[in-house]
């Protein structure tokens, strides 16, 4: 049976074959616009796919052209949704549906890996928090923005300021450099500063994972991070096999 795995974000859509034994194959990132969805499909797809499972947490215009697209092609598609619990995961959310099923599938994918605690950050429109304990227990999170959308927000209401370029320095002496420096500081304080209020929480460190886009920019600064490029869609394959097998 032919199988894939979609993850659509708001700024990137993630693919990869499911395999037989529930591992994911070589991700690809297909063009993230409404327009080109359905030609980048037909480029990098298989004419026919059996089945897809689908991860969306983007704006709705785009979701419904990716699932025109799947349905052109698809036996069967499956959409993921939040759920309380899962494979040995406990959302902490009273209201599971206001988790995005992004960072749900992420917390799934970090306990099947990780023996123990762990932060799990995601960097892409938004930069999203997560923390979870040794027995599958989702203790909550946070969200801010991206250092990306950072970037774009102020050029927005301050065009003169850029919305790209620059490196990152401790005390910057240009704009260029000062606003990367500062957006991407923003957001490797807020890791630093969940990270060590998880060690106090729970009496240990827990493992520091990132993924998403924007996710080297604030590796390089975490030394003790560890980047899983795939992590979404391998909660995706993990949450597929146990809807499969129901």
């Amino acid at each position: 049976m032919s199988a894939w795995l979609f993850d659509l974000g708001n700024t990137r859509l993630k693919c990869a074959p499911l395999n037989a034994d529930g591992g994911i194959g070589e991700a690809i990132a297909l063009p993230h616009r409404e327009e080109d969805v359905a030609a980048a499909m037909a480029h990098h797809l298989p004419a026919r796919i059996d089945v897809a499972y689908l991860a969306s947490v983007a704006q709705p215009g785009l979701r419904v052209a990716v699932l025109d697209a799947l349905v052109a092609r698809c036996g069967r598609i499956s959409i993921a949704r939040t759920q309380p619990r899962f494979g040995g995961v406990r959302i902490a959310y009273a209201d599971p549906r206001k988790l995005g099923v992004d960072r749900f599938l992420a917390l799934l994918a970090v306990h099947a890996r990780v023996r123990g605690p762990a932060l799990v950050c995601g960097v892409g429109t938004a930069l999203t928090v997560d923390l979870i304990d040794a027995g599958g227990r989702h203790v909550g999170g946070r969200i801010a923005p991206s250092p990306t959308l950072m970037r774009e927000a102020l050029h927005a209401r301050a065009p003169q300021l850029p919305d790209v370029g620059g490196q990152y320095d401790d005390f910057a002496r240009d704009t260029e450099d000062a606003l990367a420096s500062g957006c991407e500081g923003a957001g490797v304080a807020l890791i630093q500063q969940s990270l060590a209020a998880a060690t106090q929480r729970l009496g240990r460190v827990p493992a520091l994972l990132l993924h998403g886009g924007g996710s080297d920019a604030l590796a390089r600064h975490l030394p003790n991070a560890t980047e899983v490029a795939t992590l979404v869609l391998e909660g995706l394959a993990r949450w597929a096999c146990v809807e499969t097998a129901a």
